[in-house]
């Protein structure tokens, strides 16, 4: 069997594009895959083009064979970036493909199941009303209401996640945003109950002494984890953090960490008690289940951070059910309307938790022409990540 085509197609999301890829063989089987990043989703779209392009004539069930030779090949434009979100989408339409030929859903190419029902935390839930308590809290029980019982989000002044565009420069908080940050806080606390876990994310954009005291103050509120208080850069940075920060108060990382490389050096340096990887930045699942077995013999949860398009979600998921240290998988709680329309199957969401099928590979496929009918943004629009 030979791939003969790989085709791209960049999608509109609630925050920012999908990329969204389809491989071809010559035996009419196929494979989908997602490489969704932001922002540059359009530098994204053509690297997908781009690599899709270096696979025809491949192989396709040699899927470990393509992912390093596209990994090694690409590695003199740099580890990460555009080139491994596209090596994540093809990474991932090659197992859905073979799951496809062999009549194997994912998960069992990945060693099989721990668990086929995913427990999810929601994000994205918060986007009506305003900054304050009163409307997080009426939002946070809705998510309760809809059975989820973890939810994340970012309590802080900056209201976008471009540097400098609403936070201070120095990313530091005024007395009275720091204060905000824990009424709103506070408030979904109060709101779910001491039973939901809250994830608090702060995007890396505090400076060091306000990522300390936010932690502290923070603490009383039983968070489940407070997340990238500092930046990829460094793993002596955040080793430092972990070493002021409350060790109740636990870490999570890992969404800008890629490969098994990139997170090595925290789990050597313990800074971290979850990571979070990315699937269509990380490696794609081959990548993600190599990097949550890493994570596992440092005692490390896994709980993947997904944002993105419905075929991440299914492939995060086909990891999460395969792999013992597993906590939560991210999910976006108000989507677009035709998240489950681009796909034949829509994903099967059960009182919080994503419920795998056992149809072969991810469990669904691409439809075309409802893609077409919501294009990718490339024009500059309000509240749109491009």
């Amino acid at each position: 069997m030979k791939i003969t085509d790989v085709k791209v197609w960049l999608v509109e999301g609630v925050k920012y594009n999908w990329t969204l890829l389809k491989i071809y063989t010559d035996e009419g089987y196929t494979g989908v895959g997602e490489a969704t990043n932001w922002p540059g989703s359009q530098i994204v779209e053509a690297a997908a083009k781009e690599l899709g392009q270096r696979i025809i004539g491949l192989d396709p069930m040699r899927t470990d064979f393509i992912w390093t030779k596209l990994y090694r090949d690409m590695n003199w434009v740099g580890p990460s970036g555009a080139s491994l979100c596209a090596i994540s989408g093809i990474d991932m339409a090659l197992l859905d493909l073979k799951g496809k030929v062999l009549g194997v859903p994912c998960y069992e190419l990945l060693g099989g199941s721990y668990r086929t029902e995913i427990p999810l935390y929601a994000n994205y839930w918060f986007t009506g009303g305003g900054h304050n308590g009163e409307d997080y809290a009426k939002q946070a029980k809705q998510v309760k209401e809809a059975g989820f019982t973890g939810l994340k989000f970012d309590p802080f002044a900056h209201t976008n996640y471009f540097y400098g565009d609403d936070l201070a420069t120095n990313l530091s908080l005024t007395k009275s945003e720091q204060d905000r940050a824990f009424e709103v806080s506070k408030a979904v606390r109060d709101a779910v109950g001491p039973d939901m876990d809250i994830m608090i994310e702060t995007h890396a954009m505090l400076n060091f002494k306000v990522a300390v005291s936010m932690a502290k103050r923070l603490s009383e509120l039983d968070i489940a984890w407070y997340e990238e208080p500092a930046g990829p850069e460094s793993a002596d940075t955040l080793r430092a953090l972990r070493e002021r920060i409350d060790p109740s108060v636990s870490i999570c990382v890992g969404e800008r960490h890629y490969t098994r490389h990139g997170i090595r050096p925290i789990l050597e340096k313990h800074v971290c008690d979850v990571i979070m990887p990315d699937i269509t930045r990380c490696g794609g699942p081959s990548e993600m289940k190599r990097m949550a077995t890493m994570a596992e013999a440092y005692n490390v949860l896994v709980a993947p951070h997904n944002p993105n398009g419905p075929l991440s979600t299914l492939s995060s998921a086909h990891v999460c059910a395969s792999i013992p240290n597993f906590f939560r998988q991210e999910f976006i709680f108000k989507d677009v309307s035709w998240r489950d329309e681009i796909i034949d199957h829509p994903i099967n969401i059960k009182n919080g938790s994503l419920v795998l099928s056992k149809r072969p590979g991810l469990g669904v496929d691409l439809i075309e022409e409802e893609m077409d009918k919501h294009p990718g943004i490339r024009k500059h629009r309000e509240g749109f990540y491009i």
